[in-house]
């Protein structure tokens, strides 16, 4: 009975640790895309863009105007935003809003009142066919993406990114579905950042995505970390 007690009074610290610390958090000012696109529209030259990702990324493709702002420690984050001013309208983006979240919180806690992110990302922003200044090329077109779509098999095509923590995650549970399921299920990957106007015609607005095709026809699409069950069930489905 003693050790119910003690088990039990762990489980209410626990319980209520969470609820307050849920209280406590941050809340995130995360508003509309169509909100994000007005502000910065109305922002004009006035606006302070960043670009929280890493400068190879940045180079491939980011938003007119942007900067590239990946900060690898304090003391250079010190010297970085003094270089920027705090009265003007700042917007910063990131592949989702992981490291832009993050941004946004460092520059907010240094005095920045109005931060913007972006809803979504980049992955939404090019997803919606938003301009972008890039160095790569369209990639595959739209005919050329159904062309390798033709097969006997299902084809699950991962849409992701090298420099997507989430697509990491994602990654190896792909892997190993096209490893014990190859008889039966083809896998492609695609690069989405050097795919942008496919990504755009398939309506990819967030990475990792994953689509599934029986036949030429999508049978099921998820984005996010899917787990593998999931994906194990969706392929059943699809050869029923």
């Amino acid at each position: 009975m003693k050790t119910f007690r003690t088990l039990f009074a762990l489980v209410w610290l626990l319980l209520a640790h969470t609820a307050l610390h849920a209280q406590t958090a941050p809340k995130r000012d995360l508003v509309s895309f169509e909100e994000f696109e007005a502000r910065l529209a109305k922002a004009g030259k006035n606006a302070q863009i960043l670009d929280a990702r890493l400068p190879e990324e940045y180079a491939q493709n980011h938003l007119e105007g942007a900067t590239s702002f990946s900060v690898a420690n304090e003391a250079d984050f010190s010297k970085a935003i003094a270089k920027l001013d705090k009265s003007k309208p700042t917007f910063i983006y990131s592949i989702a809003n992981g490291r832009s979240g993050k941004l946004a919180k460092d520059l907010r806690d240094n005095g920045f009142s109005d931060v913007t992110e972006l809803p979504g990302g980049l992955s939404k922003w090019i997803g919606l066919g938003k301009p972008v200044v890039s160095t790569v090329g369209p990639g595959l077109s739209l005919s050329d993406y159904q062309a390798s779509l033709k097969s006997d098999k299902l084809v699950l095509v991962d849409f992701g990114s090298r420099y997507c923590g989430s697509c990491k995650k994602l990654a190896p549970i792909v892997d190993s579905i096209k490893h014990e399921q190859a008889s039966s299920v083809k896998v492609i990957n695609i690069e989405a950042y050097e795919n942008k106007a496919l990504t755009k015609e398939l309506g990819v607005t967030a990475l990792p995505t994953l689509i599934l095709y029986r036949g030429n026809q999508v049978v099921w699409k998820k984005s996010g970390v899917t787990p593998k069950g999931e994906i194990e069930r969706a392929l059943a489905e699809a050869n029923l």
